[in-house]
């Protein structure tokens, strides 16, 4: 069952793409209130307490789209999801699976952080790592924008993003550290 036949007015289609779905243009740049405001109209539109007089099968289209729209949401809200769901909608596919090739500096670069991890002291030797990684991180995010929106390089985006899925995994592994040295 269609949500846009058990609520006509509504007018979202199951194949649309997050950006389609959101209303926005299919960039990565993006204005986050605006995001935020379709959002919460989305979930206003599709909350299941909203079409509980419809009945079983309304609720459940309803819950069906709720999750869709949050799923977008988040995909749409976070850079790198964001970043490599346009490659991926672009035809050129991450593959982090399968491809895991970096270029040779950003994997040197990658060992020297690793190794000042291991071998951080205290809480405000990880914290200074963690600034470093961070700065670098948001440059390349910009880069990334520019692969994007300005160049329209997918195949030079879908690395970039296999490179910052490392920075991710990277500062995950740093608040992990902070979390464990402030027990």
């Amino acid at each position: 069952m269609r949500l846009r036949r058990v609520v006509p007015d509504l007018n979202l289609k199951i194949d649309d793409d997050d950006f389609t779905l959101f209303g926005l243009p299919r960039r990565y740049a993006l204005d986050p209130a605006a995001l935020d405001a379709h959002w919460r109209m989305l979930q206003a539109q599709v909350h299941p307490d909203r079409h509980a007089s419809g009945g079983v099968a309304a609720q459940r289209v309803a819950m069906q789209w709720a999750v869709r729209v949050n799923e977008a949401y988040r995909r749409l809200k976070d850079p790198l999801r964001r970043g490599a769901y346009l490659c991926e909608l672009g035809g050129a596919p991450i593959d982090a699976h399968s491809n895991t090739a970096m270029p040779k500096a950003l994997l040197h670069q990658q060992m020297e952080w690793r190794e000042a991890l291991e071998d951080a002291r205290g809480v405000a030797d990880v914290e200074q790592l963690d600034e470093q990684v961070a700065r670098h991180q948001a440059e390349q995010l910009g880069l990334l924008a520019d692969l994007i929106d300005r160049d329209a390089d997918l195949p030079a985006a879908a690395a970039q993003v296999r490179a910052l899925m490392f920075l991710a995994r990277l500062r995950d592994d740093i608040h992990h550290r902070l979390e464990a040295l402030d027990a």
